[in-house]
C-alpha cells in the first residue's frame, strides 16, 4: 500500500453499477438511472456525491466541467458558462459540476440559472438545506435527490474491497472490520481513511493480524478519535445534553471541550445543540435558537479553530436560559392524536379545507 495513495481515489467507482449505497436511485429505474438532467445531490460527506457527478457525466456523453464552489470567482465561473456555450454551438454536451454549491453568492447563482440549457446540464452538491442555501428560481430548474449515509452492510463491502485491494497482507477480524464501520459513522471516504491510517500503523508495528483492540490503540494514536457508534460517545452526548437540561454551564462547557479534544465533528455538535434549542428551551426563549444558528455559521465561515468558541457560547446560553418543553411534548401530543384517527377542534368547521 501506497502511504500517500488515499483509498478513496484508489477505490473511486468506474461504472454505476459499482457504487455502494444509494439503492433507491440506483437501483433499475431508479432516478439516477434515467436520461440526464439538471440535478442537485444533497446528503451528508462522504456518500459519493463527486463520484456519481463524474460516472453520470460520463454515461450522459458529456464532459464534464468541474467548478468549485469555494474558490471561483464570477470570472472563472464566467470562463466556464463560456467554454459550455462554445461546446453547445458545436453540437456538444456539458455537464457542470458545482460541489458545495450552497456556498456560491445569490450572483453567481444566477449566472448559472441563464446558462442551463438540454446542452448544458447541471449536477450541484450540497450538504445544507437547498430549501435555505439556494435561489428559489435555481433550486425550481434542478431536480432533488437526497443522498443518504453509508449504512453497515455498505460500509463492511467497502472495506473488504479495499482489503482486497490494497492490504490483502493483513488480516483483519470481524470485530476490527466492525469497529471501523462503526467509526465511519455513515462517511465512505472517512472508511477508507481510517482503514488506511490503521494499515499504516499495522505496518509499523510489523504486524499482520489485526483486532478491534489494534484498531482502537492505533486510531487513538493518531486522530484521538472514540467510537461513535459506542457506549463513550453516546455517554458525552448524554452528559453534555444532561448538564445543559439540568442548569450547570461549567459541566455544559466540560462536556463540550471534551468531545472537541476527541475529534467530534462539529456539525454533530451543532445538529445536537439544535436540537436542545427545540426540544429543551422552545418558546421559553427563542433566542437560544438564534444562538445555535449563529455558532452554526461562524463555523462555516472562520473555520474549526476559532468556532470552538462560538460552540461554546451556545452551549452556555442553552444551559442559562429560560426552558420550557411544553411546546415539544404538545407537538408530540398531538402527532399521537392524529395518528389515532382524533377528529379536528371543534368538529372541524372551522378549519376544514
Amino acid at each position: 500500500m501506497t502511504a500517500f495513495a488515499p483509498l478513496a481515489e484508489l477505490l473511486r467507482p468506474r461504472t454505476l453499477d459499482e457504487v455502494l449505497g444509494q439503492r433507491h436511485l440506483l437501483a433499475a429505474g431508479g432516478a439516477l438511472r434515467r436520461p440526464l438532467h439538471s440535478m442537485l445531490l444533497w446528503g451528508p460527506p462522504g456518500v459519493g456525491k463527486t463520484t456519481l457527478a463524474r460516472l453520470l457525466a460520463a454515461a450522459g456523453g458529456g464532459e464534464l466541467l468541474a467548478v468549485p464552489a469555494v474558490l471561483s470567482s464570477q470570472q472563472e465561473l464566467r470562463a466556464a458558462l463560456q467554454r459550455a456555450q462554445e461546446r453547445q454551438a458545436a453540437g456538444q454536451r456539458t455537464v457542470l459540476f458545482i460541489d458545495e454549491v450552497h456556498r456560491l453568492d445569490r450572483t453567481r447563482q444566477a449566472m448559472l440559472l441563464s446558462a442551463l440549457s438540454p446542452a448544458t446540464l447541471l449536477i450541484a452538491a450540497t450538504t445544507e438545506n437547498p430549501s435555505f442555501a439556494l435561489a428559489p428560481a435555481l433550486l425550481a430548474r434542478l431536480r432533488v435527490h437526497v443522498l443518504w449515509p453509508l449504512d453497515e452492510h455498505d460500509l463492511r463491502l467497502l472495506l473488504e474491497r479495499a482489503m482486497r485491494r490494497a492490504l490483502a497482507h493483513l488480516c483483519f477480524d470481524a470485530e476490527a472490520i466492525a469497529r471501523l464501520a462503526a467509526w465511519a459513522d455513515g462517511d465512505g471516504r472517512r472508511c477508507l481513511n481510517l482503514l488506511q491510517q490503521t494499515g499504516a500503523a499495522a505496518d509499523a508495528a510489523g504486524i499482520t493480524s489485526v483486532d478491534a483492540a489494534f484498531v482502537t490503540q492505533a486510531l487513538n494514536q493518531q486522530g484521538r478519535r472514540f467510537d461513535k457508534g459506542g457506549d463513550q460517545f453516546y455517554d458525552q452526548i448524554s452528559a453534555l445534553h444532561k448538564s445543559v437540561r439540568g442548569s450547570n454551564p461549567d459541566a455544559a462547557l466540560y462536556w463540550l471541550a471534551r468531545m472537541l479534544d476527541s475529534g467530534t465533528d462539529p456539525r454533530y455538535l451543532l445538529r445536537r445543540l439544535t436540537a436542545m434549542a427545540w426540544d429543551d428551551v422552545g418558546l421559553a426563549d427563542p433566542r437560544a435558537l438564534r444562538m445555535v444558528e449563529l455558532a452554526a455559521e461562524s463555523w462555516q465561515r472562520d473555520g474549526t479553530a476559532d468556532a470552538h468558541l462560538a460552540l461554546a457560547q451556545a452551549a452556555l446560553y442553552l444551559s442559562v436560559t429560560t426552558r420550557s418543553n411544553a411546546s415539544a411534548m404538545a407537538v408530540m401530543q398531538m402527532r399521537q392524536y392524529v395518528r389515532e384517527g382524533g377528529a379536528p377542534p371543534d368538529g372541524g368547521q372551522a378549519y376544514s379545507l
